[in-house]
């Protein structure tokens, strides 16, 4: 696998601030940060899994954290998204879906809860073999994030050269 990196840095940055038009810093900056927010805001955390199509759940809020937006000089811009964690496919396949082969076994629990009776159950333990293909169907989040802060771009700029918070 080829991995391309960009230089990002965050508007803060001394770099940024000299480089660039002090309007289109903040307008680009307030861009990044309602994206993000309104990313982060589409994932909740909880124990079940979504719905495809729908965002994901993020079971231990890790997602939602990983979210950042910054500077991007090679196209004069600014980036939204996840920051790759592991190997860097999780957010990717949730976002456009995939298939990915086991590298290796995988054991869990599942179906835990409670019987008829009300009693506790553990649930069966379930196995995936190593080399076994996984199929992850999409569950976009950035995608309608970006839909949902397109409209409001030229406001952002409106508003940073009136000087408007």
């Amino acid at each position: 696998m080829v991995r391309t990196r960009f230089k990002l840095v965050f508007f803060d940055d001394r770099r940024v601030i000299r480089a660039m038009d002090p309007v289109r810093r903040r307008a680009l900056s307030h861009a990044g940060g309602y994206a993000r927010t309104v990313a982060r805001r589409s994932i909740r955390k909880r124990k079940r899994t979504s719905e495809p199509g729908h965002p994901p759940s993020s079971h231990t809020g890790l997602l939602r954290k990983l979210i950042y937006y910054a500077y991007d000089r090679v196209s004069d811009s600014v980036v939204v998204g996840p920051v790759p964690f592991g190997r860097g496919e999780a957010p990717s396949l949730l976002e456009h879906g995939g298939t990915v082969v086991s590298r290796r076994v995988r054991t869990f629990r599942g179906g835990a809860g409670r019987d008829r009776r009300g009693r506790y159950t553990q649930g069966e333990v379930n196995r995936i073999e190593a080399g076994t293909r996984m199929v992850y169907r999409p569950r976009p989040f950035m995608g309608p994030a970006l839909e949902k802060t397109a409209p409001l771009l030229p406001g952002f700029f409106q508003r940073a050269e009136l000087g408007i918070r």
